[in-house]
C-alpha cells in the first residue's frame, strides 16, 4: 500500500497534513498516535470512506478514487463507531453481507459458520446484533469484514472497549490470517498492544507521519515502543510545579461547608 502526499481538512485545521507511507504487504501493521492524531481520517481516506482534499492512496495494486469497486473487493474494514444492521440476528447478518459481496450462498454459509465458530459467537448467532455487547459487536464486525477473504484488513481501534477474553479471541484470529500473507493495518493509542501484535509500526501526530518502518528501527534503543513514541512526538513528562497544589489531602483546604 503506498500513500502520497495526502491531506484533508475540516475547515481551517489540517487533519492530515501532506503524509507520505509505504506499507508492506504481509505484515501486521500499526498506525500509532495520541487521540486526535489524524488516524481515523487516514484510515478513512485510505479504505474510501472519505474524499481526501489531496493526494493519492494505492491499496493491492489499484487506486482508491480512480477503481474504487476492485479496491474495496480486496479490502475488509472495521471503522471506528461501527454501524450494523442491528435488527438481524449474528447469522443473518454474515448471510446478507456475504451475498452483498457476490458470493454464493453455500459458500456464505460455510465461512459465516466457521467465522462464528472460531469467534465464540455460535451460541448466539441466533441474537439480535442490537443484543450484543462491546466485544460481540467487535467479533461479528470482524467476521463480516473477513468474510469475503481480503487481502488486506483494516481495523481502527478493534480492541477499545473489548474485555479481555474477546480481545484474545480477535488477537487470535488476527495473527492466523496474517500468517496466510495477508495484511493487517490497525490503528490504536495503546503501545503495548501495538508492541506486542506488530511487526511494522508509522508514529504520527498533529496529522503527520513521524517515523516508519520495522518496529525494532522505530523504536530504536529505547526501552519500549512507548517511551519511543513519546519522545517522537514530542510528549516529555510534564511536571505541575506547583499547579495543582491543592489537589489530595482530602480536599479539606478550601473551607466550604466549615
Amino acid at each position: 500500500m503506498h500513500v502520497h502526499d495526502l491531506w484533508k481538512s475540516f475547515g481551517p485545521q489540517a487533519a492530515v497534513a501532506g503524509i507520505e507511507l509505504t506499507l508492506p504487504a504481509g505484515r501486521f501493521i500499526g498506525l500509532v498516535g495520541p487521540n486526535g492524531a489524524g488516524k481515523t481520517t487516514t484510515l478513512s481516506m485510505v479504505t474510501g470512506l472519505l474524499r481526501p482534499d489531496r493526494g493519492t492512496v494505492r491499496v493491492a495494486g489499484h487506486d482508491v478514487w480512480a477503481d474504487p469497486a476492485a479496491v474495496k473487493a480486496r479490502i475488509g474494514v472495521l471503522p471506528e463507531g461501527l454501524r450494523l444492521f442491528e435488527r438481524l440476528s449474528g447469522r443473518e447478518l454474515l448471510g446478507y453481507m456475504g451475498r452483498l459481496r457476490g458470493l454464493p450462498g453455500a459458500e456464505v454459509d460455510k465461512r459465516a459458520a466457521q467465522l462464528l465458530d472460531v469467534l465464540d459467537l455460535a451460541g448466539s448467532q441466533h441474537k439480535l446484533v442490537v443484543d450484543y455487547s462491546t466485544g460481540m459487536r467487535k467479533k461479528i464486525g470482524l467476521a463480516a469484514a473477513l468474510l469475503h477473504n481480503p487481502e488486506v484488513l483494516f481495523l481502527d481501534e478493534p480492541f477499545e472497549g473489548v474485555d479481555p477474553v474477546s480481545a484474545q479471541t480477535i488477537r487470535g484470529v488476527l495473527e492466523r490470517y496474517t500468517r496466510s500473507g495477508a495484511t493487517v493495518v490497525f490503528s490504536s493509542h495503546v503501545m503495548e498492544l501495538v508492541e506486542s501484535l506488530c511487526d511494522w509500526v508509522a508514529v504520527m501526530a498533529a496529522g503527520r507521519i513521524r517515523a516508519q518502518g520495522p518496529l525494532v528501527q522505530v523504536r530504536g534503543d529505547a526501552a519500549s515502543l512507548q517511551e519511543a513514541f513519546l519522545t517522537l512526538v514530542g510528549a516529555g513528562a510534564r511536571q505541575p510545579d506547583g499547579a495543582l497544589d491543592w489537589l489530595g489531602g482530602g480536599g479539606a483546604g478550601t473551607g466550604v461547608g466549615a
